[in-house]
């Protein structure tokens, strides 16, 4: 049996820099305010949105409001996709090598109503999806459609019943310590993509050192 792949998008898939995107609201508050979001914790603005209970309008006032932020809506939005960064074509293509070989894949992401639509339309300009990164996967789950977000237990309970998969028969890749500990707590198998590990070095190797019916499978397999 393989194991089931659960990826997390950000810092995953595509690549991120947290530092980006305050710095480019920086540059927009009059009172030169530092907005509380980073890989680690996020003010309730950004969780609010990343669990679609607001609206991209809402949160652009809220940041308004919140920051102090002198900005037109598009100025807003650039500032938001500013720590969007690429996605490298061998990741998806090693996504693709896995779905050939057999492996059930779904994507499990932290994200929003503007950033999906903006990763969207670079992949569909970029590679030519139709759909975004579900064009590459058996599913995607979104917080912003869930409802919930990581390192919340209810967003994974939602994508293991949605897929009618089983957590020791999983393996979450994820960048976040924070949501590396909420995936071991309920008993999938991890891959912690820390620094310097990347998706295409790390996988591909901890995937070779996994027994296929998971016979002594590592409960920590970057230990």
């Amino acid at each position: 049996m393989l194991p089931n792949l659960l990826f997390d998008f950000g810092g995953v898939i595509i690549d991120i820099d947290y530092d980006l995107t305050p710095a480019a609201f920086r540059r927009l508050s009059r009172a030169g305010s530092t907005v509380e979001y980073s890989q680690a914790s996020q003010a309730e603005l950004f969780d609010l949105l990343e669990t679609g209970k607001i609206s991209a309008a809402e949160f652009r006032d809220g940041l308004r409001g919140l920051y102090d932020l002198d900005a037109t809506d598009d100025e807003i939005d650039a500032a938001w996709h500013a720590l969007l960064l690429d996605v490298p074509a061998e990741r998806l293509a090693l996504i693709g090598e896995l779905r050939r070989a057999g492996h059930a894949t779904a994507l499990l992401s932290n994200t929003n109503a503007l950033h999906i639509t903006e990763i969207n339309r670079r992949l569909a300009q970029q590679y030519g999806f139709k759909n975004g990164i579900a064009d590459c996967l058996d599913r995607v789950f979104y917080s912003q459609e869930v409802g919930h977000r990581k390192p919340g237990e209810e967003i994974f309970y939602h994508a293991l019943r949605e897929m009618n998969w089983q957590p020791a028969d999983t393996l979450f890749i994820e960048d976040s310590p924070q949501h590396i500990a909420t995936a071991r707590r309920l008993g999938l198998r991890v891959l912690h993509l820390a620094p310097p590990l990347t998706l295409t070095t790390a996988l591909p190797e901890a995937l070779r050192v996994f027994p296929q019916e998971f016979i002594g499978f590592p409960t920590h397999p970057t230990a």
